[in-house]
């Protein structure tokens, strides 16, 4: 659907799937992985607010994210145990950007699957947004840096050819993993905030609220500055609070790590119509204190939220409720949540 504004640049219009005349490079290579949101000519259904949602259960999502990350783990392994070599940082780099690349790709279709089959939040009211004509090239350039810019840091701050993935601490790792997403929370929590509050900085964070009905690709639509915090300032900061406090946060922990956020940073925008929260170990924990988060918490931000906002946090609500920052939900909210109508996430 499209959203006027009064610069050209800031138009949510997407009709460039329609129209092939005017592809560029960026349009084609978006097109040729099927990297959409739906299916054009499918049906998407639409259900009244009050319509009881489906439930993912927890397991399902860390079963996922853990299964995109132990399968690169293994054949590392594999190729250490025979060969007799490590990889070197280069193809470590390919290597684990590929992986990721693989695990979202994967993702965007599950995700897209699931659109068609139960419908999108606030179906009823707006379609989901698709990636701006105005937009694809930023938006290609945005995911494709993304995974480039993290492997990169990963690679340069913790590769070790000496290690191989069965030198990982074990003993660490899902207590890593746990505070890791609730760490970085905090630090984003701060500089999402004040990205809405400072008037100064919100000129960086404004294009990211372009859109009112995010899909799984626009969760990079945004100026370069805010791209830069996203994915390179948020995370090292949090690795070195990791380091600070004394836990190892090696390659292939903090690897795993970064596995779990980045499926909850691109799942937060799909909107799909159904209960389910961001994958982690202590996700059972920030329940208990109604501080864990689920799609339709950041679907809110997004729908209500532009300098005055609220669910300001992107793995928990944990930071938003210690300091007074959450909404109620409307479709999520626990007695319209249906928790035996289980849906399953396909792995491949």
């Amino acid at each position: 659907m499209t959203t006027s504004h009064s610069n050209p640049q800031d138009s949510m219009r997407s009709t460039w799937r329609r129209n092939q005349s005017q592809w560029t490079i960026y349009h084609k290579l978006l097109d040729s992985g099927n990297l959409h949101h739906i299916d054009l000519d499918r049906e998407v259904p639409k259900f009244s607010k009050d319509t009881k949602v489906s439930y993912l259960a927890d397991w399902q999502l860390n079963r996922f994210v853990l299964f995109y990350t132990v399968i690169p783990f293994a054949i590392h392994e594999v190729y250490w145990r025979l060969v007799g070599n490590n990889f070197g940082p280069l193809i470590a780099f390919f290597f684990y950007q590929q992986a990721t690349k693989v695990m979202m790709t994967r993702a965007l279709h599950s995700f897209k699957d699931l659109g068609h089959s139960i419908g999108f939040l606030d179906g009823d009211n707006h379609d989901r947004d698709g990636v701006p004509d105005v937009g694809v090239r930023k938006t290609f350039l945005t995911i494709t840096a993304g995974g480039i810019m993290r492997a990169f840091a990963t690679v340069y701050l913790c590769y070790s050819t000496n290690e191989p993935p069965s030198s990982l601490h074990w003993g660490f790792l899902i207590p890593e993993i746990g505070l890791y997403g609730l760490i970085l929370d905090f630090w984003f929590y701060w500089y999402h905030r004040l990205m809405h509050v400072v008037h100064g900085l919100w000129r960086f964070h404004r294009t990211h609220h372009l859109t009112k009905h995010p899909n799984m690709l626009l969760a990079g639509y945004a100026d370069i500055e805010q791209d830069f915090f996203d994915i390179l300032g948020i995370p090292l900061m949090t690795f070195w609070t990791m380091r600070c406090i004394g836990l190892p946060m090696g390659f292939y922990e903090w690897f795993a790590c970064q596995q779990f956020i980045t499926f909850s940073e691109v799942s937060g925008h799909s909107g799909v119509r159904m209960y389910a929260s961001a994958p982690g170990p202590l996700t059972w924990l920030w329940r208990l204190f109604d501080a864990e988060l689920v799609i339709e918490d950041h679907d809110l931000h997004h729908r209500f939220g532009y300098r005055k906002s609220h669910n300001y946090g992107k793995q928990t609500r944990v930071w938003d409720r210690v300091f007074g920052t959450c909404i109620p939900r409307i479709e999520c909210a626990k007695d319209n949540v249906d928790f035996n109508k289980k849906i399953k996430l396909a792995l491949y």
